[in-house]
């Protein structure tokens, strides 16, 4: 048998080559999926020697990046980009004298089975994995697969609701005691498997699992708060169950706004009207959200996780105890504050962080937009200078949040005026010329001063401010304009007030 069910030729033929006569075997989910016939981008690999020097030689010859995931068990990992999309392909030193006890001390049966590089026509299948995945099973190698790395637990979980597998009985038993395991697992490898979680179509029902479960609470410690907390007298929900029903509204998003569009999805009414009045902007929103901040990890995942967050603050009791006797603190603020800490404690990138933390902090600006009735060419200058490149995010997040609060179906009124300040929002940010969104300067601050012998400080800052506020109004063009509305600015300022204009 040709490697081409396992592998692409092109990956399999430089395997080949760098490997030599270095015994090496594709395991774990490629072969799971490929029996499955389902796309993969994620390839682990088996080596009888060197695997991080194998990886790095990998790495060199793609033109990738190289990371060393765990040098005392000799594991590495290449990332890749192809014009498809990203490959994770990870290297591991063969554990065990032979490969077939090496695959019996992997986690799911599903994820047992190998073939190798030299002969990929015999699978490779000690605990019957393949029988497994006939018969929708999901079932632990061992009395003790989970116990010895509690990860699995999560990983259990996801494969169960990703691929339609019922848990073995024996293997439900492993997964109700790994809670009080979790702490044990590295913050790295707990980010990793929730991001996995999140890249699935539908991540909800996974979460919901997950937190029946006991699992999700050790990861997302911030969200615990949140359930019992309602939200408002009348409602029967809590805010748990909203930051749910906030993801699942996403999901089905996405499905809309992607690409390659859900139709049947979109002959729903409500979001029918999504394609109708934003299905202009898919490409750019596909675009954005696809868009890798760390290679593996894209905004859409942090969107995911910043909609679970975007509650948050409103668990935590306002305090005016604060050094300095600071007010009690805004609900998103906190939230912000929180899902900005989780994110550090998850060892994200600093850029994923404050992603996350924009999203968050910014997500009720849509909403009070549209209170405000409608989004001005100034509004939506000062909305996306605020959000940055978690403006797309935060259009998003307000339609699914909006969804979430409304029992099923939302009043088509209250739903087509909150559509359309996203219009406004993505006609902004997608379709504007960028020097309309972000006006170039027409003024140099030591110009300004001089002009209107004010010292350098805060107060010319604020005046440039105002200007390219008027410049997206289209109420400036040049910067003799420019500085005849700062002088009559400065000149309007109150009355004895030495400030802010």
């Amino acid at each position: 048998m040709s490697p081409r069910p396992w592998l692409p030729d092109s990956l399999a033929a430089l395997l080949t080559r760098l490997a030599g006569t270095t015994p090496m075997w594709l395991v774990g989910g490629a072969v799971r999926d490929s029996l499955l016939e389902r796309p993969t981008s994620d390839f682990d690999f088996v080596v009888d020697g060197n695997a991080l020097g194998l990886a790095r030689l990998v790495a060199n010859a793609l033109r990738a990046d190289y990371y060393t995931l765990d040098i005392e068990r000799g594991i590495g990992r290449v990332i890749h980009a192809t014009p498809d999309g990203t490959q994770t392909l990870d290297f591991s030193r063969l554990r065990l004298p032979a490969i077939a006890a090496d695959l019996m001390s992997r986690d799911y049966t599903v994820n047992a089975m190998g073939v190798a590089l030299d002969d990929p026509g015999q699978l490779i299948d000690p605990t019957r994995g393949l029988q497994d995945l006939k018969d929708r099973r999901l079932r632990a190698c061992g009395p003790d697969a989970i116990a010895d790395d509690p990860i699995r637990a999560l990983r259990g979980v996801r494969l169960s609701t990703d691929l339609g597998l019922r848990i073995d009985p024996d293997t439900l038993k492993q997964l109700t005691e790994a809670p009080n395991l979790i702490a044990s697992v590295s913050p790295e490898r707990l980010r990793d498997e929730l991001f996995v979680v999140l890249r699935q179509p539908r991540p909800g029902r996974a979460l919901r699992v997950l937190d029946h479960a006991g699992l999700l609470g050790p990861v997302l410690p911030e969200t615990i708060p949140l359930k019992g907390l309602h939200l408002g007298p009348s409602d029967a929900g809590d805010r748990w169950a909203h930051a749910l029903a906030t993801v699942d509204h996403l999901a089905e998003l996405f499905l809309v706004l992607a690409s390659q569009h859900d139709e049947e999805a979109a002959a729903e009414v409500t979001l029918g009207l999504v394609i109708l009045r934003l299905g202009r902007f898919r490409p750019g929103i596909s675009e954005h959200l696809h868009e890798e901040l760390t290679p593996g990890r894209n905004a859409r995942q942090l969107l995911l996780l910043a909609a679970l967050y975007h509650d948050a603050g409103t668990a935590v009791a306002p305090s005016s105890d604060e050094p300095g006797g600071s007010p009690p603190s805004d609900p998103q603020e906190m939230g912000a504050r929180l899902v900005a800490e989780r994110g550090r404690a998850l060892r994200l990138s600093s850029a994923e962080i404050e992603r996350l933390r924009l999203t968050v902090l910014h997500s009720g600006r849509p909403g009070s937009l549209d209170r405000a009735g409608g989004v001005s060419p100034r509004e939506a200058y000062r909305f996306f200078r605020d959000a940055g490149e978690a403006g797309l995010e935060v259009v998003l997040l307000s339609l699914a949040e909006l969804l979430a609060s409304h029992t099923p179906p939302i009043a088509t009124p209250i739903w087509e005026s909150r559509v359309d300040i996203a219009r406004q929002l993505l006609e902004a940010r997608l379709e504007w010329p960028p020097e309309r969104l972000s006006p170039p300067p027409l003024l140099r601050g030591d110009r300004l001063a001089k002009a209107l012998a004010i010292s350098p400080g805060p107060d010319v800052g604020i005046l440039l401010e105002q200007v390219r506020e008027a410049q997206a109004a289209g109420e400036v063009r040049d910067a003799d304009e420019a500085l005849a509305l700062a002088r009559r600015l400065w000149a309007e300022r109150p009355t004895g007030d030495e400030g802010t204009p």
